[in-house]
């Protein structure tokens, strides 16, 4: 638990081990995450495992972590490649990582060399992936596992800057400020995975928080949900049966394409892009073709007017 109360966020793991099990054996040459799986405790290796090889486990339980991964890695692939390649056409000196969770972007992205990175997250959430660095760059000194060394894991960005923020209570900027943000150079925002999850006023407060320190030539990268009835159904089921690890993290609210335009419009950000994820997926060697669910996933960019 963080000083709040609150735990760190689940969603973050299972993203990460989506990330992990789809390393190597999806969108070769368009997606690869290969630090994902050194963020992820044993426990949470094991379905990753299981995904890889293709061998569902017995047990419900164990079932159901099983296909949460499968799911989570069909999602997350196109989703990745999409913001990845929104990353590299538009890369500035600053990057700000809004509600960024186990994201691995500045330790393996290269074109991030010139670049600061903000790392914004829950208190939570974030001391828990700076346990997770720490224990991933822990390695043996010798037999003897009580002898440990720790070695630099290796961040491509010009510097990561982790910045504590609960979006529902907190100052975006004056936490920005107080991590050296520059508002007067242009900035790229990456906000992924986080929208769903906030009400529509904390949306609408954290969009006008990045608009005021959004600089000409600056971008916007924005995943979101659209509503779907098939995708409700089965997170409310989710959430009833507590079957999922993320069924206690509910969506919040829910954007049309237009109403996301419409929103950053407001706040000076035209859209330039705005694709579904299964219209990503068919650019992708990806199952997920199968899955009519990612109709509903979103990710569009929008640049500063």
């Amino acid at each position: 638990m963080g000083e709040s109360g609150r735990a760190a966020s689940r969603t973050a793991v299972l993203v990460c081990q989506g990330r992990a099990a789809a390393d190597g054996r999806a969108s070769a040459g368009r997606f690869a995450d290969p630090l994902a799986i050194r963020l992820l405790r044993d426990a949470e290796r094991v379905p990753v495992a299981e995904v890889r090889a293709n061998t569902a486990p017995q047990g419900w339980q164990a079932r159901v972590a099983f296909e949460s991964v499968r799911a989570c890695a069909e999602v997350v692939v196109p989703r990745t490649v999409a913001i990845d390649e929104a990353l590299r056409a538009r890369v500035t000196s600053q990057l700000v990582i809004l509600g960024a969770g186990l994201d691995t972007r500045a330790w393996r992205l290269p074109g991030l060399a010139e670049t600061d990175v903000w790392e914004v997250d829950h208190p939570a959430s974030q001391q828990d992936k700076r346990d997770r660095l720490a224990e991933a760059v822990s390695v043996p000194h010798s037999t003897d596992e009580s002898h440990r060394i720790t070695v630099e894991l290796p961040v491509t960005a010009r510097c990561v800057r982790f910045t504590p923020v609960d979006f529902a209570v907190d100052d975006l900027g004056a936490a920005l400020d107080a991590a050296g943000h520059d508002p007067s150079q242009p900035t790229t925002w990456l906000w992924e995975g986080v929208v769903p999850y906030l009400a529509r006023s904390e949306v609408h407060a954290t969009v006008a928080a990045l608009a005021a320190r959004t600089a000409p030539g600056s971008a916007l990268v924005v995943n979101y949900q659209a509503p779907s009835a098939r995708a409700t159904v089965g997170r409310l089921l989710a959430r009833v049966l507590g079957s999922s690890m993320t069924s206690g993290e509910p969506w919040r609210s829910l954007w049309t394409p237009q109403q996301m335009a419409t929103l950053l419009a407001d706040n000076g950000l035209r859209v330039v892009s705005d694709d579904d994820l299964l219209t990503l997926a068919q650019t992708l060697d990806s199952p997920a073709l199968r899955r009519t669910s990612l109709r509903s996933g979103h990710v569009a960019v929008a640049v500063s007017h």
